[in-house]
């Protein structure tokens, strides 16, 4: 098509609607076309600002640029995320490679760029964020949703369009290497906090990708890719609940299929749960994308299919409508299924109008499109958008000559001061003081003892995905991009009248004890020892936590344990301090050590925060989202289990916890109190009633309570978990002060699947348990529900109405 033709295309037109704009440029395209719209190109970007080249991987077949090019472009993997490039450099290189691809095919098609974004975007110099299992320590969903704007804002400005987070798997096992990647082990928790990090990232204009849908986390084991083994009730309950909540609630487009298979059925061949369930019961209508190379793990791993076409048919009809990384079963054989006769090609045309719509919304196909993006818009020159339309793209850009590169080079900033305070506020609320003996917060000891692998390691904040840890680490000649200081250092300036001695005692993961001896000798000649233990995030068994780096026992890695006991011994206060990826069994130190802080991979700001919290600066107002075990061996147990699955005189291994889920200390104390019941005591399957306490900061200091709402159904038609979350608030209150908190609590939160596999409320007493943990419930309300049982669906209330308001002491 000419320049001309372009401009005039109905599918430029923006006053059609979406549909009207999407059926007119599918009636001009070929098949291949259609098809090139349908997958991605994993690309990296050039380190000179030139266009991107096609990334090698293992999984990837050769990938020829100039030949699929002039056919369109359906995505771009991860242009920032595959090595490190200057922020301002890497948006030059994707701006170009975007005008080569609109150049290239006739009608002038951008692709769609992603990139990961699960602990901050995942680009080198970008703020590195706390992981989302600290997401869900602070029971703080406004907090995220701020968090995940800034995150888009950032991709936004360098030209990315679609973000591949967040993980909605509830943590069944926490031996899975991925559990940091989780918001935690309750459903309802993960729904509310994934829900606003949605809104945050849409609402900057990124295309979030909810994943992994659905059970990859409940793998047999809490092995990688493992099979799963779980009942349909299960199946529904507690590995969708989160899904459903966060399509129905936050506006997300994306979905990612799992790698796993349910029941013999892989996700990405699943009809009933791609389409049936995902787009006719809840509604859903943006994309489904593949897990990496998820279409041919149906032919090599899954073994359901017996060629690549095959793969390719059964995906796409089963419901994803796109592939990623890159180009495979999607490219020649998905097009001889369809020219054979095998598949329709109306399934094509069905994933087709899917991607065009999103490409729409995010404005790719407007006639105004320009290839620059927002980082650049001042940096090029005036007439930076002028000649750049995209019926024009092949045309230069004023300003980007061959020296340009150098010229941009260091303008674009991925991690500014404002992130960095965020980032530092989220680590704050994320951190969990777990056990204190009132030695907390020190008080300026002469003498600290910081002993540990984690004591001055800088890598010891951040998640597998973070840029550092998941690129950087294969590049250890390029510095990490961003600031990243250590506990020792962040106790240092913390304490500066105190004498820091600093000893590894040994390695993260190694079997060598002989650093005990200089750790042993320093714990002595302090007055107190912190401790800081915990792991290394990597993939696929180079790190103690993230994927692929699934352990046979929730036992400290390598020797820290033994460390930590023989620490413990010393007669020096030891102040165990945690910096891991998932909760780990810690012998006899939750009774014996002064004090005990959980952080969960709390980001580039983790060190200043976890001595904020040390030294007082900070009042520890985190949660936890998973139970830490008391036993090494008692997996899989989480505190969302039926009667059987707790304790019992008819097993040897006890499973409860040394700190239950929703547990967390401060500095100051609060009491629940003034329980009353404001609506009815007996109320109909489909109505509601009304609960309030009065919740009072009984210390001295300000501080946060996290006031949490379970509900105990005590008699029911299948068995149901002893209790489960069904709302929480977290309540600022200075020292002294009172808060009146109400829960208008519906019927429909009681709603499970029946025995006929319909989701119902049935009448009956239910408990509703107000507590500051799942283990330490302060008040108890019984109501009773009556009436028939009611089957309800999608539309049913998923959260309590909850109204906080001061509250007079005096009454």
């Amino acid at each position: 098509m000419t320049d001309a033709t372009i401009e005039r295309a109905r599918w430029r037109d923006s006053s059609l609607s979406a549909a009207e704009r999407v059926e007119a440029l599918i009636g001009e395209m070929t098949l291949r076309e259609k098809t090139a719209q349908l997958f991605g190109v994993w690309v990296g970007v050039s380190s000179e600002g030139g266009e991107v080249a096609p990334h090698q991987h293992d999984q990837n077949t050769a990938v020829d640029l100039e030949a699929l090019l002039p056919h369109g472009l359906g995505q771009l993997t991860r242009p920032f995320g595959t090595k490190p490039v200057d922020a301002a450099v890497g948006a030059l290189s994707l701006m170009r490679t975007q005008q080569r691809i609109v150049a290239a095919n006739r009608f002038g098609i951008p692709a769609v760029a992603h990139e990961e974004c699960l602990a901050g975007f995942a680009a080198w110099g970008a703020t590195a964020y706390p992981v989302p299992l600290s997401w869900g320590a602070t029971f703080n969903p406004e907090l995220i949703r701020r968090m995940a704007a800034a995150i888009g804002a950032d991709m936004r400005s360098v030209g990315i369009h679609q973000g591949l987070a967040p993980v909605l798997d509830v943590v069944r096992d926490a031996r899975w290497g991925r559990v940091e990647e989780t918001i935690g082990e309750d459903p309802y928790l993960i729904g509310t906090i994934a829900t606003a990090y949605i809104q945050g990232l849409e609402g900057a204009g990124i295309v979030a990708t909810l994943k992994h849908f659905a059970g990859y986390s409940a793998s047999r084991a809490g092995r990688n890719l493992a099979p799963v083994s779980i009942g349909p009730r299960e199946f529904a309950d507690v590995v969708l609940a989160p899904f459903e909540m966060a399509v129905r609630d936050s506006g997300v487009r994306s979905v990612m299929h799992a790698y796993t298979d349910a029941d013999g059925i892989p996700s990405a061949a699943d009809a009933d749960l791609l389409t049936k369930l995902l787009r006719d019961t809840w509604g859903f209508t943006g994309t489904v994308v593949a897990d990496y190379f998820g279409i041919a793990f149906l032919k090599d791993l899954h073994r359901v299919a017996g060629t690549l076409g095959e793969a390719a048919s059964a995906a796409l009809t089963a419901g994803v409508d796109v592939e990623l990384p890159t180009v495979n079963a999607f490219g020649d054989h998905l097009i001889e299924e369809v020219e054979s006769g095998r598949l329709d090609s109306a399934v094509i045309d069905r994933a087709l109008r899917r991607v065009l719509v999103q490409k729409i919304e995010l404005g790719l196909l407007d006639a105004d499109w320009t290839p620059v993006p927002g980082a650049l818009a001042g940096s090029l020159g005036a007439a930076d958008g002028a000649g750049n339309s995209a019926a024009d793209g092949a045309g230069s850009v004023p300003g980007t000559g061959p020296g340009t590169a150098g010229a941009l080079r260091g303008t674009v900033f991925l991690d500014p001061d404002a992130n960095r305070r965020l980032a530092a506020e989220v680590a704050e609320q994320a951190i969990i003081l777990t056990a204190n003996n009132g030695i907390l917060p020190l008080q300026a000891p002469q003498r600290i003892a910081l002993i540990g692998p984690n004591a001055d390691n800088p890598m010891a904040f951040l998640g597998c995905y973070s840029f550092p840890a998941h690129v950087g680490s294969q590049h250890p000649d390029i510095d990490t991009g961003i600031a990243l200081p250590t506990v020792a250092e962040s106790v240092r300036r913390e304490f500066p009248g105190s004498m820091v001695t600093v000893v590894p005692g040994c390695s993260i993961d190694g079997p060598d004890t002989d650093g005990f001896g200089a750790a042993l000798a320093a714990a002595a000649e302090a007055d107190v020892v912190i401790a800081v233990l915990g792991d290394r995030a990597g993939l696929f068994g180079r790190g103690t936590s993230g994927e692929g780096c699934d352990v046979e026992s929730l036992v400290l890695p390598g020797v820290q344990q033994q460390l930590l006991d023989q620490l413990l011994e010393a007669g020096t206060p030891v102040v165990l301090t945690l910096l891991t990826g998932r909760p780990y069994a810690l012998g006899g130190a939750p009774g014996r050590a002064a004090a005990v802080v959980q952080a969960f991979f709390p980001g580039e700001e983790g060190g200043p925060a976890l001595a904020g919290v040390l030294s007082g600066r900070t009042n520890p107002s985190g949660r936890l989202p998973v139970s830490v075990p008391a036993s090494p061996g008692a997996q899989p147990a989480t505190y969302l289990t039926a009667p059987l699955g707790q304790a019992s005189e008819v097993s040897n291994i006890d499973p409860t916890p040394a700190f239950a889920f929703g547990h967390g200390l401060s500095y100051t104390s609060f009491e629940f109190s003034d329980l009353v019941l404001d609506g009815p005591q007996q109320f109909p399957v489909d109505g509601e009633t009304r609960v309030s306490l009065t919740v009072t900061n009984t210390g001295g200091r300000d501080s946060a309570e996290i006031v949490q709402l379970y509900l105990h159904d005590p008699v029911a038609s299948v068995v149901r978990p002893v209790q489960r979350l069904i709302g929480y608030v977290r309540v600022p209150l200075a020292a002294g002060a009172a808060a009146r908190v109400g829960f208008t609590v519906p019927a429909d939160l009681a709603a499970f699947t029946g025995r006929g596999g319909a989701r119902i409320v049935e009448a009956g007493v239910l408990e509703l348990q107000f507590g500051a943990s799942s283990a330490d419930i302060r008040l108890r309300q019984e109501v009773e529900l009556t009436g028939a049982q009611r089957t309800v669906d999608s539309t049913r209330r998923l959260h309590c109405g909850i109204e906080v308001c001061e509250a007079s002491l005096n009454g």
